[in-house]
């Protein structure tokens, strides 16, 4: 018997947003890069975290990744991985494991980007163990 899937509610896209969500429903991820100072940054956003520049671009990453934190939900109908990845392009993104043995995820553990399916929206980008 497969084990039960857990309902992923869909994300609010917004003008600022919609071009991340685009590119996550063509199966790309995308973070944001600062014209002014040059950092990358996430989560989806028109304005630069780190300088305040509204001089943004959305660029691609690569998708890949090494676990930084984690914790596994299991007081749930579903159990699931909450985690801290950082991309390799330097940007720390909350998100969840997938497909994987919940009790084998480690930190620093290498992973890639996997889209899932929301309840009636864009896929959201999670990570599965290289």
């Amino acid at each position: 018997m497969a084990a039960p899937e857990r309902k992923i509610p869909a994300p609010e896209a917004n003008p600022e947003t919609r071009p991340f969500w685009e590119a996550a429903t063509a199966g790309r991820l995308l973070i944001g890069k600062c014209k002014s100072c040059g950092k990358p940054h996430y989560y989806p956003r028109a304005i630069c975290p780190l300088c305040g520049s509204d001089a943004t671009e959305w660029v691609p990453a690569s998708g890949r990744g090494a676990v930084y934190s984690y914790s596994v939900m299991r007081r749930v109908p579903v159990p699931y991985a909450l985690a801290y990845v950082t991309l390799d392009e330097g940007v720390t993104m909350m998100t969840n494991i997938v497909d994987c043995d919940l009790d084998g995820i480690r930190i620093g553990q290498r992973v890639r980007v996997s889209f899932k399916p929301t309840d009636g929206g864009p896929p959201v980008p999670m990570f599965t163990p290289e």
